[in-house]
């Protein structure tokens, strides 16, 4: 099942024993376009608190509830690993969680090959901080942290919003996300095209991303604007479906058609 991101943005996390806290991003791995964390704002229970949370922790979800239920309990998360201020998320932070929790860093497949031909972006962008900004943790003498930030953990906030370049223009600018449930995977962007192709919207498969510039927040497409306009049409109002992704990959010629 194909789920629009950023509805789930604000979803509650429920333990076992009552409430955790709130979601307030994702962070999803720029090679394979996994989903690796969930970043959890605990609010007043643990007051200026955040916490990662991996997908495989996840064991129900609630859409019109709007929460996620984990299997874990509240004890467990107050005594685990907290996101450190003005510090970025570390591999050795990531260690540290897998170990405590006992989650597997391989949970869903492993990072590098989730999608033939995965792009590593080769402009790498500040990484994803707990608090404050990267600029203000190497102000701060945080330097050594930041050279042992994971490089390639993104934000899903931060993406939203890059302009999006074809190989001959450029055609918009990325709205939002679809995630496979099934796997936590990064299926396409749904791209926004009012400036260029009015009233219209269109799915990029990250396997057509050539780069992405994290400094100018843009990304650079390997197709071209004629076979954007060429591509089978999108309504957002509709279910998507196994043969529609049949349709769109074929013309593409992306790998895959799994909806």
């Amino acid at each position: 099942m194909l789920q629009v991101i950023s509805p789930l943005k604000g979803f509650s996390i429920e333990a076992s024993d009552g409430r955790i806290g709130t979601v307030v991003d994702f962070l999803f791995d720029e090679v394979s376009w996994k989903l690796r964390w969930l970043v959890i704002d605990c609010g007043t229970w643990l007051r200026g608190r955040k916490t990662l949370i991996h997908p495989s922790a996840i064991s129900q979800e609630d859409l019109e509830g709007q929460h996620f239920v984990v299997a874990l309990t509240k004890a467990q998360v107050e005594g685990g690993p907290a996101l450190a201020e003005d510090q970025p998320v570390s591999q050795q932070m990531e260690n540290q969680l897998y170990t405590y929790y006992g989650w597997d860093p391989l949970w869903g497949g492993a990072n590098l090959s989730a999608i033939p031909g995965a792009m590593a972006s080769p402009l790498m962008g500040p990484p994803y901080m707990g608090f404050g900004s990267a600029d203000e943790t190497e102000a701060g003498g945080g330097a050594a942290a930041l050279r042992e930030a994971d490089p390639h953990l993104r934000s899903v906030v931060e993406v939203i919003g890059y302009r999006v370049h074809a190989v001959d223009g450029e055609i918009g600018h990325i709205e939002n996300l679809m995630l496979d449930g099934a796997d936590w995977s990064v299926r396409y962007f749904i791209v926004d095209t009012r400036n260029w192709w009015f009233g219209q919207r269109v799915l990029i498969s990250p396997s057509a991303v050539k780069t992405i510039d994290w400094f100018d927040r843009h990304v650079e497409l390997n197709v071209s604007c004629e076979l954007v306009k060429a591509s089978p049409p999108w309504d957002p109002l509709l279910a998507f479906n196994d043969e529609y992704a049949k349709r769109l990959h074929k013309h593409y010629g992306w790998p895959g058609s799994r909806a």
